[in-house]
């Protein structure tokens, strides 16, 4: 079992990783910053450039730390919460199937996640080298709830800092 946790996170964290440097740096393929501000412009999380930021940076460090085993259950709920905003802002309204852009492949995330805060890390892990694993079912609801409540959060947040509309004009009738 030891060596399956070991993958998983290797698999879990690295995806990642490489999601979050797709926002920040551009890198496999993605927006980069640039694009990564205008998708969240579009999805209404203001300000946009300080959530691509956050977004990109949550993923890149919450990955390398479930890859390393080190803060397993911190760096689970960033992860959490990551995803719980692309279901919330993204998936939901298209149903559970990914194939229809669903979150259903974010809720497998959360799971696993959820999962290795439980589990812990194991012995393959900086956790155990350094004597900090902590594991257990207060431990991945304790990464769950602050995943979740980080989404609640900054959602509410770029709903209160979002732009106000702006004013309607009424035509001027020609003379």
């Amino acid at each position: 079992m030891q060596i399956a946790r070991f993958i998983a996170r290797l698999t879990i964290g690295g995806l990642f990783i490489g999601h979050g440097t797709q926002k920040l740096m551009g890198w496999f393929g993605g927006p980069g910053l640039e694009g990564t501000d205008q998708m969240m412009q579009a999805l209404e999380l203001h300000p946009p450039r300080s959530n691509a930021l956050a977004a990109g940076i949550t993923e890149t460090a919450g990955g390398a730390l479930v890859a390393a085993g080190l803060c397993t259950p911190l760096g689970a709920s960033g992860l959490i919460g990551v995803m719980t905003t692309a279901i919330r802002k993204v998936h939901w309204s298209k149903g559970v199937w990914n194939s229809s852009g669903g979150y259903e492949y974010n809720l497998v995330l959360i799971a696993a996640l959820a999962a290795l805060a439980e589990a812990g890390p194991g012995e393959l892990s900086l956790d155990h080298l350094l004597g900090i694993e902590r594991s257990g079912t207060r431990w991945a609801l304790g990464a769950f709830g602050l995943g979740v409540a980080s989404s609640l959060v900054v959602t509410e947040v770029g709903r209160r800092l979002a732009p106000p509309p702006p004013p309607e004009t009424t035509p001027v009738p020609a003379t």
